[in-house]
């Protein structure tokens, strides 16, 4: 079925007792299309909080594993042990093993995989494509980093998106290997461009790729996520709670911070869990990758650029 954004945008605006149909329509439809073996991507962040909760009320023998990154703020950890029936799994590499091995992520998951692609390619070809694109059926150039960031391929540090890859995806491909169990997980069309690209592609019940997973909540919205916490008094991190923080997934991913409005999240983390900020500053040496991309990880502190 061919879906594109208008489709997108009329699913957007249904009221939440129609979205929360079609999910367990979703839901129950992964459910049995796989005869029950199922399990909830847990996070311990709201989106996923909502997403146990609808799946739990039809089904409450799902398991739900928890990706114990070590990228979590310590609310969300605590959080998540308080919940029944929560498998913990560890990647086999520490983020700051993946930093020294991989790179950083910067920019976004797509414009990372382009400069990783251009600062290890031995090609002319793998180079002169992420440099300069190819022309689309549109006439557009697509698949060549932005020329705002161009100068980093000749950044002192090593980029690469696969962070993600490394410390989630392999241990979710692990733990299906082991259990034969498939995912739900809580994204939603509206988090990015690349996850509306997927549900234009995909929908909401993906069976037929070769990473196949149900997102019921794909045309949700962060005010329905809210608004259904408050109808049915689901229990949330208290995270939550505190004004500066709107985000608590991996604490330390640079993705996007340069479009942070008001107090970037580093900035935030600075003032809410000093221990972190001066961990993931010094320890991890995101400071001097912030110091590139021209991102001030201080509030009311001015740095030398």
């Amino acid at each position: 079925m061919k879906r594109d954004t208008t489709q997108l945008n009329l699913k957007q605006a249904l009221p939440l007792d129609v979205k929360i149909l079609l999910a367990k329509r979703r839901i129950q439809e992964w459910y049995d299309k796989n005869d029950g073996m199922v399990y909830i991507s847990f996070s311990g962040g709201k989106d996923s909080t909502v997403l146990l909760h609808l799946v739990r009320e039809m089904y409450p023998e799902v398991p739900a594993v928890f990706f114990n990154t070590g990228l979590e703020y310590p609310e969300i950890f605590q959080f998540v042990k308080k919940q029944e029936n929560v498998e913990f799994i560890k990647p086999k590499l520490t983020f700051k093993q993946v930093l020294e091995q991989y790179g950083y992520p910067v920019v976004s998951k797509e414009q990372a995989k382009y400069i990783r692609e251009v600062q290890n390619g031995t090609t002319y070809y793998t180079r002169h494509k992420r440099l300069y694109g190819k022309l689309s059926k549109t006439g557009n150039r697509c698949g060549m980093i932005s020329k705002r960031w161009q100068y980093l391929i000749r950044a002192p540090f090593k980029i690469s998106e696969v962070c993600c890859d490394v410390m989630k995806k392999r241990p979710a491909h692990k733990y299906f290997r082991r259990t034969g169990r498939l995912p739900y997980i809580g994204t939603m069309a509206g988090d990015s461009s690349l996850r509306k690209q997927l549900w234009m592609k995909r929908g909401c019940n993906d069976f037929l790729s070769g990473n196949p997973q149900s997102n019921p909540l794909m045309v949700w919205t962060e005010e329905n996520i809210w608004a259904y916490i408050r109808e049915f008094n689901v229990p949330y991190c208290e995270i939550y709670d505190i004004p500066s923080i709107t985000r608590t997934g991996c604490l330390f991913c640079m993705f996007g911070c340069h479009l942070d409005k008001g107090k970037n999240r580093f900035q935030s983390l600075y003032e809410t869990h000093p221990k972190l900020h001066k961990y993931c500053m010094e320890e991890l040496g995101l400071k001097k990758i912030l110091k590139t991309l021209r991102v001030n990880p201080y509030p009311n502190k001015p740095i030398k650029y």
